[in-house]
């Protein structure tokens, strides 16, 4: 956007992460401290501090993240009068919620649906659901190209060659996995959310059957929503899971495995499952809006139903007794990450939306700056 004339700035809670982005995307940023749960109090404050960083930096466009800054930025951004406020529901948490809290939290995302010009989703199953559950008009959400939030880089980051079979070795050797073993790996937040309990269900039963299988979990564990203690208790004593925490760079740790789990209970796209389909490996993920986005059934992966430990147990095995059906599937998943989710074409379908917007408004666009996207 910076290339192409808008000036770019960012709010979001404090902390390391949003000054290493401001530092990479040089780009001024702002911290107003905002919660993942419902705070009234917390939420009230952070409310008039965005709103007041809203007047102060009189931007045409605010275009919101997230269900709490969603919500939040959205009713800063129309008490600011911002001309042009766009939501973008990456996912939709009401969905796996119960009692009032699913009440709280559906009425949340209607209001932030209610007070933006425009809403993108993250993936056509969740706009499906966004339209099924009366949040927003058809004619008001839309999907950028073939969904995710930003596409995928299959070409360099995410690219198996450039992290060459030395690096599979290394990190097999930093976690103790002898270079002939199998490997199932699970990366996100280690919460019950993520289905972390039917993985586990579906390792005990698989550990048993491959003496030489191992479990890499890649994600920190979280107070909110957090595994039964006998759960956790397992995947920290059992010398067969390797506990790799929270990591940047993720790239490695795909080479290291030979099929990646995602049984979430609910995603807005299921981006690592992408992001392992550009690494050529396969996936087995639950048949949920947002993952069934992400993974072709039967094409780059297995979909299986959510909450079925046996199911997701029977999945795996099929890859773990072939290795051939794991390499049909991942050089599937890679050809089809590399041809339908450029990075540069999301970006060009959003700028087209400012451009848009913008005019609907009656507002200039900036001056291009540059006339070609630089990496």
């Amino acid at each position: 956007m910076k290339a192409r004339g808008f000036e770019v700035c960012a709010l979001s809670s404090p902390g390391k992460l949003l000054n290493e982005f401001s530092q990479a995307e040089q780009v001024p940023v702002y911290a107003v401290k905002m919660t993942r749960r419902i705070t009234p109090l917390r939420d009230l404050i952070s409310l008039f501090q965005l709103w007041r960083r809203v007047q102060i930096l009189r931007p045409q466009i605010v275009h919101t993240h997230t269900p709490k800054g969603g919500l939040l930025g959205m009713v800063a951004a129309y008490l600011a009068r911002s001309p042009v406020r766009i939501y973008h529901i990456h996912g939709l948490p009401f969905i796996t919620a119960r009692g009032y809290k699913r009440i709280i939290l559906r009425w949340c995302e209607k209001v932030s649906c209610y007070l933006a010009h425009q809403v993108f989703c993250v993936s056509y199953s969740v706009r499906d659901v966004v339209i099924k559950e009366s949040l927003c008009p058809d004619s008001k959400v839309k999907v950028l190209v073939n969904g995710s939030i930003c596409g995928i880089d299959a070409t360099t980051k995410f690219n198996p060659v450039n992290v060459g079979d030395h690096i599979r070795l290394a990190m097999r050797r930093n976690y103790g996995i002898p270079n002939d073993a199998l490997v199932i790996g699970f990366v996100g937040r280690v919460v019950r959310d993520k289905g972390l309990l039917e993985l586990v269900q579906a390792w005990k039963t698989l550990r048993q059957e491959f003496p030489t299988l191992y479990l890499l979990v890649v994600g920190s564990f979280e107070p909110q929503d957090p595994l039964p203690p006998s759960v956790e208790k397992l995947l920290r004593t059992d010398p067969r899971v390797c506990l790799a925490g929270y990591v940047d760079e993720t790239p490695p740790l795909y080479a290291a495995m030979d099929v990646l789990v995602l049984p979430s209970y609910r995603e807005g796209f299921g981006l690592v499952a992408l992001e392992a389909s550009a690494m050529a490996l396969p996936v087995v993920a639950t048949n949920i809006p947002g993952c069934k986005d992400a993974v072709q059934d039967g094409v780059t992966g297995i979909l299986v139903p959510p909450y079925d430990a046996e199911a997701l147990a029977r999945a795996i095995r099929k890859y773990l007794h072939s290795s051939a059906l794991r390499r049909q599937h991942g050089m599937a998943g890679r050809k089809r990450a590399l041809r339908d989710f450029s990075p540069e074409a999301i970006w060009e379908a959003l700028y087209q939306e400012y451009l848009l917007l913008l005019y609907k408004k009656g507002l200039q666009p900036p001056e291009l700056v540059k006339q070609t996207w630089q990496k």
